[in-house]
């Protein structure tokens, strides 16, 4: 498999697809796989991460102020959506061999792949 593909195949799921090209020879050794491979991985763990401490501060919100709920679940919702999109985007830069980086977490996959 040539490495663009690779490359772009490494958003689709996340995690599974982000571990199965860094476990993977040849694509282990490829610097171009590994970024993309690294920043699916950084980017599926933020993404977690993010709804989790949503989850708390909102939820905490939406007990003691019921009348949020209204504005918190549409945007809770369409953040949630927004991965879709993204993993589209990063999925086709890949695939035109391009190495786009993230804010915060592509620096970070980057030094990771080498």
């Amino acid at each position: 498999m040539r490495p663009n593909v690779a490359g772009a195949l490494a958003y689709p799921m996340g995690f599974l697809t982000g571990l199965f090209f860094l476990s993977r020879d040849p694509y282990n050794r490829d610097p171009f796989v590994r970024f993309h491979a690294f920043q699916s991985l950084f980017l599926s763990a933020f993404y977690i991460l993010f709804f989790m401490a949503w989850g708390a501060v909102f939820g905490t919100l939406f007990v003691n102020l019921g009348f949020l709920w209204r504005v918190i679940v549409p945007v809770g919702s369409l953040l949630r959506l927004s991965l879709f999109p993204l993993s589209l985007f990063l999925m086709y830069k890949a695939w035109r061999y391009e190495r786009f980086s993230l804010p915060f977490i592509g620096p970070l996959a980057a030094k990771l792949a080498g």
